[in-house]
């Protein structure tokens, strides 16, 4: 597992730790019952706060990406498709909404948006 600490970001460490690992459980990159390295390695590796890393981690056992074991470790939940699916759709939703914002910023027209929406599934669809 990658993952990749951006300090200039605006975004917290954790949540781009958070971020990355739910990305990689989303795309399979780590897969059901995986285990996840300790908080402890994961701090030293990414050369963060323990406190970080455990922020991120209580925050994916949350919100069911992964399941803690005491004195086991920490590692992916079994797949829960419903889950899967609204963290997935919340991700396009934000893109969605910048793309909205910016076609605001520029004056284009949410008919224009709509159109240009789908050509490109259009173009996606013939590849």
């Amino acid at each position: 597992m990658k993952i990749i600490i951006q300090n200039r970001s605006n975004q917290p460490l954790y949540q781009q730790i958070k971020d990355q690992i739910k990305q990689a459980i989303m795309t399979n990159a780590l897969e059901e019952g995986e285990r996840l390295p300790t908080i402890r390695a994961l701090a030293n590796d990414l050369h963060v706060s323990v406190l970080t890393t455990k922020k991120a981690y209580a925050e994916l056992e949350a919100e069911g990406f992964i399941t803690t074991r005491v004195g086991k470790g920490s590692y992916v939940a079994p797949e829960n498709l419903e889950l899967l699916i609204e963290s997935k759709r919340k991700m396009v939703e934000g893109k969605l909404l910048a793309a909205c914002r910016m076609a605001r910023q520029l004056g284009i027209e949410k008919s224009a948006l709509h159109e240009m929406l789908d050509l490109l599934f259009e173009e996606e669809d013939e590849r």
